[in-house]
């Protein structure tokens, strides 16, 4: 069996693949500070859980925007799956990458280029709904082009808590109407339709500049609930990024799994 782990700022997601089968996975918290044995002990117990059994697994690919954990990873499949784990990067992911510094990208935004590519071939672009909001742009021959950055909606929720003393947290969820008739509504009308608008609105000059028929695809935690009010997504792949791992696995591996079908 494969194990995969995205390791974003905010959230861990995993998942393992049983041949092309992905036979479950999780999205937990990212802590900087888990020990090697923390981590090893937590993924023993998640594959037992769920009754798989560890030995199972063979493989790991790891897709990590956190450098300070890319040590520990690395010394838990050693020392808990006897395993040497792939770690995903621009030169290696089988795309070519056509960024200034292509270090520069983080490899979770190439993994999911790769699964879409996969999926809808190209041009396209892949809105990521993480830490960050990312927008990621692939050509019609499969190129990664480059994107944008946002801050993430949870994060522009939290500065707006921070720094005005009397507006409370609330749940991020789409309102009946724009137009609060409270703080509450009034703060989740903007921070949906605030993000739907800005999302659309990216959207409409990266299809600008792509060209026709370009499929637009969203991942992460909000895209299910972002995709219900933007004009602009076409469809939302919940399991994009372990999608990319895998099939960055296999052609690591040297198995012969092209990008485009």
């Amino acid at each position: 069996m494969l194990l995969v782990l995205d390791v974003g700022n905010t959230n861990t997601t995993l998942g393992v693949y049983e041949g092309d089968a992905l036979r479950h996975s999780w999205r937990l918290t990212s802590q900087r500070d888990r020990t090697v044995d923390e981590y090893g002990i937590l993924c023993r117990t998640l594959l037992q859980l769920a009754g798989l059994d560890s030995p199972a697994v063979t493989e790991i690919a790891i897709s990590s925007v956190v450098p300070p954990l890319d040590f520990t990873l690395y010394k838990m499949a050693e020392a808990y799956f006897g395993v040497k784990p792939l770690f995903v990067t621009a030169n290696n992911c089988g795309m070519p990458v056509l960024y200034e510094d292509a270090s520069e990208v983080g490899s979770d935004r190439v993994v999911n280029a790769v699964a879409a590519f996969k999926k809808f071939g190209g041009p396209c672009i892949i809105v990521d709904f993480g830490t960050g909001t990312t927008f990621d742009a692939v050509s019609r021959d499969g190129e990664y082009l480059g994107g944008v950055i946002c801050p993430g909606i949870q994060i522009s929720a939290n500065a707006l808590f921070q720094q005005a003393a009397r507006l409370h947290r609330v749940d991020i969820r789409r309102p009946e109407r724009v137009i609060g008739k409270n703080t509450t509504a009034s703060i989740q009308s903007g921070l949906y339709y605030g993000n739907v608008s800005l999302v659309d609105g990216v959207l409409e000059k990266m299809k600008a500049e792509l060209g026709e028929g370009t499929h637009i695809v969203a991942t992460g935690g909000l895209a299910p609930l972002i995709a219900k009010g933007s004009s602009h997504i076409q469809s939302v792949e919940p399991d994009l990024t372990l999608e990319g791992l895998k099939l960055i696995h296999d052609r690591n591996k040297g198995g012969a799994v092209p990008l485009r079908t």
